[in-house]
């Protein structure tokens, strides 16, 4: 017998049939994020009115040594007939030569759209359970098993996916129950198939009295190395683990099997964050180019690896193509990732989108709505969040902004046609153009003129209740809100579109100005309310992302903006920050940046790009970057696995390798500055722990490294959840071991992650998103990481020679300054037309100009040749100068670059 008419998903009554109780709407609880360093934890919501049906269960194997239970499941061989079993209306279902068979419609969107289960099956706190029965499915499909409450907050004890061909194939899992159900609903979902099926069922059962379970990862190869490979002149690093006392014999064996280079270990002890006994070795004078690399030690052997210069020159492109794959509002072209990667646009509005161009609040929010398509998809689910895409989008600008700073940074990876995006050849660096995705967005996020709290920014947007799992971004039906505007989210506004307005003066300055505008727009807004915070409870359908201390996002705002226009009033909110200079603060040990401690963006703006700061000023900004670099050389120096990282007690957080990314990012940029090559080794080190070199043998990133993660969290790269979708692009960096992840409510983790060393605290399941999540703001400082280690692949590991010098002198009267520039050419090569680029520091315009041709957009300078100084010959200079409209005399700008190459100054 059917039940009544579906109802609404936020409907958390239940209705009665004639006959029998409907079983509640399905979903697994939705737990609340953790502040600051934290990440939300992905549940699924759901609504369904369920019909009553019929099953039943033979006994199940148990531990030897332990005496089974009674049989939880009622009727699990069918031999009753179907009750008390229930099924969704949108299938019909009969007992069929002793199974039931579930007649399963195609076209559904998600694995709770058709859902065979029973109810009131008690669940004990503490006790072990078997649960398992046999399936078939005409059109083979995942099985989305699950042990849950019937009713809210719809708590999960056992949520698995169990792949069910087309021959009977036997499911059986056991878990120990972490909290009491006396009424649980046991599930098996079924939906989400694009073609119809029937799903046959035999001999469920539930007991207790399970043995329980013990997850042992397989790690492979006791000796962990990085699985991409190592820099010709770079470090090479790798860890053993093993019980050996005494020193144990190493050799790199090269694709022909020949020995390239041998040595011995260093006996460590227990490795804390693991708990292996371990010995590390160095084979760093190995410098010849070559693939299939091996190193054995005691009979055992590494997995494969090369040493060459080019290692990250895809892991560039693909790190960075990451945030194309997951735009909402345009068509993911297949020429441009292949065609597992292809679909339609996401949340456009065509059914059964409700769309994000016409968005209204979350009741009690606003009475506005607003046209907030475009940006990125956060993570896993297709949430957008101001303080996740600020961050993201930061770091994209930034690894370009680079390249106009950093003596040794490559624009070419970077620019117009070199990356796949949508908008190559339209004359912009093709970053610039992915940024510019997000940043549009986020401007849209701002409350409009003439309503309450005018200029903020609403914190973010995301589906009413938990986007399912798997669903592809044009199938979400689900209505789209905007929830309360924060000062946080304002203020990363603010810094965002600081810095756009600087970077994209050269290429549209209506957009430039726009960015500006909303910069300082959100800036005084957040100054007239510095204490509107995110609400820690509003959890249902996304993250909460609450951040009640925005005392390091005043100050990365203050800097991008005082950065960009010079403004004493800016300057000064800088100078006079708490924060300012104190190094511990700006980068805290267990991870200097995340989505909530971003005083480190601003800093590292402050410290790498031109601006009025006094010398004094800036070598104290400097000093922060380098004082925090050096706290992270020494983790990586200190550990056993060479990793920049090192959280007190251990505590690897959510999102662990996004912190060891950030710290690398610090790294880097002390590098840029000073030329150490102890930093760079560093940010090495910190490459071999993300590519193997780490205690799961584990490379994170998907498509990197023979043993790589491919089974991320993620809504529409869900392969191992439906075999028709694929698995993540390579270039996706998973979140990291997470040491609290069995006690966070991920299913997953609480099966098999109990009682697991910090560093081990991960598993490579979709089901699993307090360790395996993917996110914007976790592949952002890998794609600044990819292209800082091409770089330092092409060259870059040292200073590299420089080839022409620079002497630039400002000579300030009352209303400007005039300057005098000479380039010299001190290579051995004619330079031929020569282009000089660099930027000016704050808001230097300039005025008459003579003996070159110069453009100025914004900040960026550039000087070009007249008819008679065409050709810059060996040895000789060329002298050209101008006047600027700033009052008093003018900082210096940073990097001079002649035709691409940095110059040196003096």
């Amino acid at each position: 017998m059917c039940c009544p008419t579906r109802t609404p998903p936020r409907t958390s009554g239940r209705k009665v049939s004639s006959v029998n109780a409907l079983p509640p709407p399905a979903r697994p609880a939705p737990v609340r994020s953790r502040s600051r360093y934290g990440r939300r934890a992905l549940g699924i919501a759901a609504a369904a009115l369920l019909c009553a049906g019929a099953l039943a269960v033979p006994g199940t194997a148990l531990a030897d040594d332990a005496a089974p239970g009674p049989e939880q499941i009622t009727n699990g061989d069918f031999a009753a007939g179907t009750a008390p079993w229930w099924w969704t209306p949108n299938a019909s279902a009969a007992v069929t030569e002793g199974r039931l068979c579930v007649e399963v419609p195609g076209g559904t969107a998600e694995a709770w759209d058709v859902i065979v289960g029973q109810n009131d099956v008690p669940i004990v706190a503490g006790e072990s359970y078997e649960l398992s029965y046999t399936a078939r499915s005409t059109v083979p499909l995942t099985v989305q098993t699950r042990v849950q409450e019937a009713v809210e907050p719809y708590g999960t004890v056992l949520a698995t996916a169990d792949p069910v061909g087309t021959e009977d194939t036997q499911v059986t899992r056991t878990f120990t129950a972490s909290v009491d159900q006396p009424a649980a609903s046991v599930q098996l979902q079924i939906g989400g198939g694009e073609r119809a099926t029937t799903f046959c069922l035999d001999d469920v059962s539930l007991r207790g009295g399970a043995e329980p379970p013990v997850y042992v990862p397989d790690t492979g190869s006791p000796v962990r190395v990085n699985q991409v490979g190592y820099l010709p002149q770079g470090v090479k690093s790798g860890t053993v683990v093993t019980d050996a006392e005494a020193p144990l014999t190493w050799t790199v064996k090269a694709g022909d099997g020949s020995t390239a280079a041998t040595g011995t270990t260093v006996p460590q002890g227990e490795d804390a964050s693991s708990r292996q006994r371990v010995h590390t070795f160095d084979f760093g004078g190995l410098t010849t180019p070559g693939d299939g690399y091996t190193v054995e030690i005691d009979g055992e052997v590494s997995e494969p690896f090369s040493i060459r210069g080019d290692l990250y020159d895809g892991l560039r492109s693909d790190a960075l193509a990451y945030f194309y794959h997951n735009r909402s509002g345009i068509e993911i072209d297949a020429d441009l990732v292949g065609e597992p990667y292809a679909r339609p646009a996401g949340h456009i509005g065509v059914a059964p989108n409700k769309g994000d161009t016409d968005v209204p609040c979350k009741p009690g929010v606003c009475d506005y709505r607003l046209d907030v398509s475009g940006g990125w998809y956060d993570a896993g689910d297709h949430g957008k969040y101001v303080v996740n895409g600020g961050i993201s989008v930061a770091q994209l600008m930034s690894t370009y902004e680079r390249t106009l700073t950093a003596d040794n940074a490559e624009s070419a990876q970077l620019g117009d046609g070199a990356l796949r995006v949508p908008e190559r050849d339209n004359g912009v660096p093709d970053i610039l153009d992915e940024a510019r995705w997000e940043m549009d967005f986020l401007i849209k996020m701002q409350v409009p003129a003439g309503e309450p709290l005018a200029g903020m920014v609403h914190h973010k947007m995301h589906d009413a209740e938990w986007t399912g799992l798997p669903m592809k971004p044009h199938l979400d039906p689900q209505q789209r809100e905007l929830h309360a505007p924060s000062t946080a989210a304002t203020l990363n506004l603010a810094a965002t579109a600081a810095q756009c307005a600087r970077l994209y003066a050269p290429y549209d300055e209506d957009f430039a100005d726009r960015c500006l505008r909303a910069a300082e727009t959100a800036w005084d807004a957040a100054k007239r309310h510095p204490d509107v915070f995110a609400d820690p409870n509003d959890g249902v359908g996304g993250g909460t992302y609450d951040d009640n201390d925005v005392s390091d996002e005043f100050y990365w705002a203050a800097a991008e903006l005082f950065t960009t226009t010079g403004k004493d009033t800016y300057r000064q909110a800088v100078l006079s920050s708490d924060l300012h200079g104190d190094a511990d603060a700006v980068f805290p040990a267990g991870g200097g940046l995340s989505w909530g401690a971003t005083a480190g963006l601003g800093a590292l703006t402050l410290a790498t790009v031109p601006n009025n700061l006094t010398d004094g000023q800036l070598t104290g900004v400097r000093a922060m970057v380098t004082t925090a670099a050096d706290r992270y050389a020494a983790q990586s120096r200190a550990q056993a696995y060479g990793l920049p990282y090192a959280p007190r007690g251990e505590d690897y957080v959510w999102g662990s390798n996004s912190q060891v990314l950030n710290n690398m990012v610090v790294l880097a940029v002390a590098h840029d500055l000073t030329g150490e090559a102890a930093y760079q080794d560093a940010v090495l080190r910190g490459a071999d722990y993300l590519f193997g070199r780490n205690p799961l043998n584990q490379s994170y990133v998907t498509g990197y490294g023979a043993r790589d993660s491919h089974n991320q969290h993620h809504r529409f790269w869900a392969h191992q959840y439906d075999s028709n979708l694929p698995n993540p692009a390579p270039g996706s960096v998973a979140g990291g071991p997470n040491r609290t992840a069995a006690g966070s409510g991920d299913p997953v983790a609480a099966e098999k992650l109990n009682g697991c060393a910090p560093a081990m605290c991960y598993i490579d399941d979709i089901g699993s998103w307090s360790t395996n999540e993917i996110t914007v703001n976790w592949n952002a400082p890998l794609a600044f990481i990819a292209s800082y280690l091409d770089d330092a692949g092409d060259g870059g590991q040292t200073t590299a020679a420089r080839t022409c010098k620079v002497a630039y002198s400002s000579h300030p009267w009352s209303g400007g300054s005039t300057v005098s520039v000479r380039v010299e050419n001190t290579g051995s090569s004619p330079v031929e037309p020569w282009a000089l680029t660099w930027l000016l520091p704050g808001e230097q315009k300039l005025s008459h100009t003579w003996s070159a041709e110069f453009e100025q957009h914004g900040r960026t300078v550039s000087a070009r040749p007249l008819a008679w100084n065409r050709t810059l010959a060996p040895g000789a200079a060329v002298d050209f100068g101008f006047n600027t409209s700033a009052t008093g005399a003018a900082a210096d700008p940073g990097t001079f670059k002649l035709n691409g190459r940095a110059c040196a100054t003096g």
